[in-house]
């Protein structure tokens, strides 16, 4: 699997547009979603600053991205343009490839459980 990840820097009066065209179900993802290898995007606003956003795109492979800008050129154009006047700035990060990932699991009610339990059974012995 493959991300692109993108940053734009977008201008105050148009960040509720960005964020509906730009985040997952918009019409960048929209246009994706039809074509092969395309996993789904993800929009991340910046805590310190609101006007900074990075988007990622997840694919299967470089080349179902590759052949999706070669087949989808025109649209991917027109959307480019369109949204254009949206941002300040845009800049293709990269590209990268998932080497790992790690999953953390939320204190539930499992652990907590076992915790109590646990906490039952030291006071028995003790009394």
């Amino acid at each position: 699997m493959i991300e692109i990840v993108w940053e734009f820097v977008v201008k105050e009066e148009a960040r509720g547009q960005f964020e509906l065209a730009y985040g997952p179900g918009g019409a960048w993802s929209k246009l994706f979603a039809r074509c092969p290898g395309f996993r789904g995007t993800t929009l991340l606003r910046d805590t310190e600053n609101p006007r900074r956003y990075l988007t990622i795109e997840f694919w299967d492979t470089g080349a179902q991205r590759e052949q999706m800008l070669a087949e989808r050129k025109a649209e991917y154009s027109s959307l480019d343009a369109a949204f254009g006047d949206w941002t300040e700035s845009r800049t293709e990060v990269g590209i990268f490839r998932v080497l790992a990932e790690a999953t953390v699991q939320p204190r539930g009610r499992a652990q907590q459980s076992k915790a109590g339990e646990a906490r039952r059974r030291s006071r028995r012995t003790t009394r």
